[in-house]
């Protein structure tokens, strides 16, 4: 976190939002560096209680949404980003890789962030440039709106949500997926293994699964745990296309990684492919913009 706010002073913002947390890391983390060598920006907290939910994620983006902020930067995994998408519509999210799953956050050292969300938080970038709009998972239950997901939603046989964390995978069912790369763990990872998607291609995949299947993968759901999985069928899936999945016995959806809903028997779970979803800055692509602006300046 400090280092993302000296990266936000190089980059000349003056002022910071920052969410408060209930063991103090956020406001340590804002004291200033012994050996800062640019000016920092005022630090401002987010008027809040935390509790140390996943709510205060919600809570904290969407003052800050309020607050016509410029850039959000996220530290955490899929479900972090899930949240704070939920509160904001068109704040661009810099999300870096601190959380469990980390398909969508990006392992980019901070003060390189933090240089690269102060470009895109002044305005000094187009955003289209250097950002894409991250394709969404919509749920329904019995086709009322039930929640959202940003990589992945997957279907785990059994009826308890227990630990949110998904470990076994002898109880996956289905995937549906807006992205799948082999070089990730989590569900989405299984999916890449079988048919990859970049985040900018304008489809997603569903993907059954069976232990008998005749198509067998061998994927990363975790830091050190491989499993092998067989797929009975891969469907790609067109933005606005939903797919019908008839719930037959008790079974636990999870989203982006964590589980969230314990369905039973004879519910209809819909899942559709959604476009429009957060603006997600690429900080590499941002800085190679920032830098591309400084060699079209006059010599000195």
């Amino acid at each position: 976190m400090r280092r993302v706010i000296v990266g936000l002073g190089g980059a000349g913002v003056a002022r910071v939002l920052m969410m408060p947390d209930p063991h103090g890391m956020a406001r340590r983390a804002a004291r200033p560096p012994q050996t800062a060598t640019t000016t920092l920006p005022e630090i401002e907290w987010v008027p809040m209680t935390p509790q140390g939910t996943l709510e205060d994620s919600r809570l904290a983006a969407a003052q800050m949404a309020a607050a016509a902020v410029g850039c959000i930067v996220v530290l955490g995994g899929d479900g972090t980003v899930r949240a704070i998408s939920q509160a904001v519509e068109e704040v661009p999210i810099l999300a870096l890789s601190t959380g469990t799953n980390n398909v969508l956050p990006t392992f980019l050292e901070p003060t390189v962030a933090g240089l690269a969300a102060g470009a895109v938080a002044r305005g000094r970038l187009e955003l289209s440039a250097v950002a894409y709009r991250h394709k969404w998972l919509e749920v329904l239950v019995d086709q009322r709106p039930a929640d959202r997901a940003l990589v992945d939603v997957a279907l785990l046989r059994g009826r308890f949500v227990g630990a949110r964390a998904i470990g076994d995978a002898s109880r996956l069912q289905a995937l549906f997926v807006t992205r799948a790369d082999p070089a990730t763990i989590g569900v989405s990872a299984i999916a890449g293994m079988l048919h990859p998607i970049s985040p900018q291609e304008p489809r997603g995949l569903a993907v059954w699964l069976g232990p008998e299947a005749e198509r067998q993968t061998v994927a990363a759901l975790g830091p050190g745990l491989l499993v092998r999985v067989g797929a009975r069928e891969i469907r790609d899936l067109a933005i606005g296309q939903a797919v019908e999945y008839p719930v037959t016995e008790p079974t636990v959806v999870a989203l982006d990684g964590e589980r969230e809903l314990a369905l039973n028997g004879g519910q209809l779970l819909t899942v559709r492919l959604r476009s429009g979803g957060p603006w997600i800055v690429d900080g590499t692509r941002a800085l190679h913009q920032v830098a591309a602006l400084q060699d079209r300046e006059p010599h000195r």
